[in-house]
């Protein structure tokens, strides 16, 4: 498994030679570096490593709120480590480039390792996990839950590359198949900002509908509609 790298099709779609929509990005970032904040402020954080930072949003986001010392940031695409370093964000200490598995430090270098809609991309991610839970003394997961009952039945690629599909309890289950232990977890809607940049005037229903049905039926709203779950972890 030493020789385990990203594979070619997931690593293009990864390319990020296009610009994408950046605002898109900066409003998802507010919400999900909200979460970090919920659930990892009471823990050790003055030095932080995001695996698969992306574009460096979430990074940017962290940076702006004072929230670490120091943080350092993984990326598999070449274009996004240029992109991360162009953003000159101020508590970033280093970003490189990896091959998505093996991560390039010691055992413990870190307080926090953020793996933030990534495990719903990874080919193999318990050896992601291992990786984190080896770098750091805390691991904080997200990924959407898309295992609902309105998923095709067959898989296709997409053009955002989720590969995998989690559900509340699956996620949890994963991360302790890897010996981290859940100290807090929670689902949650993405923000109204958002819903409102992506859908308009309808965001205003579609928003409050999943945010009632999560409230009032927990399990029935992760079942029918995609929610976030997060998951703060110490090994």
């Amino acid at each position: 498994m030493d020789d385990l790298s990203v594979g070619e099709e997931i690593k293009r779609i990864y390319d990020y030679s296009g610009n994408g929509d950046p605002e898109w990005r900066r409003l998802g970032a507010i919400g999900k570096a909200g979460n970090i904040l919920e659930l990892c402020a009471s823990y050790p954080h003055r030095s932080i490593l995001e695996i698969g930072a992306g574009q460096g949003a979430i990074l940017n986001r962290l940076s702006e709120l004072e929230f670490a010392d120091e943080l350092y940031a993984l990326e598999i695409s070449e274009n996004a480590v240029s992109r991360i370093g162009e953003r000159k964000i101020g508590s970033l200490r280093e970003c490189r480039l990896y091959d998505g598995y093996h991560i390039p430090y010691g055992d413990n270098t870190f307080d926090l390792a953020l793996l933030s809609h990534v495990l719903e991309h990874a080919e193999y991610p318990r050896k992601l996990l291992y990786e984190a839970k080896r770098v750091a003394r805390y691991v904080f997961v997200e990924v959407p839950l898309e295992d609902t009952i309105r998923q095709k039945r067959d898989f296709t690629f997409d053009q955002v590359g989720h590969i995998n599909s989690y559900s509340p309890k699956s996620i949890r289950r994963l991360v302790q198949s890897v010996g981290l232990r859940v100290l807090r977890q929670t689902v949650t809607n993405p923000s109204y900002i958002v819903y409102r940049y992506r859908f308009g005037k309808k965001a205003f229903f579609r928003f409050y509908v999943k945010q009632w049905l999560l409230g009032a039926l927990p399990a029935v709203a992760t079942r029918l509609f995609t929610y976030h779950c997060s998951l703060m972890c110490e090994k």
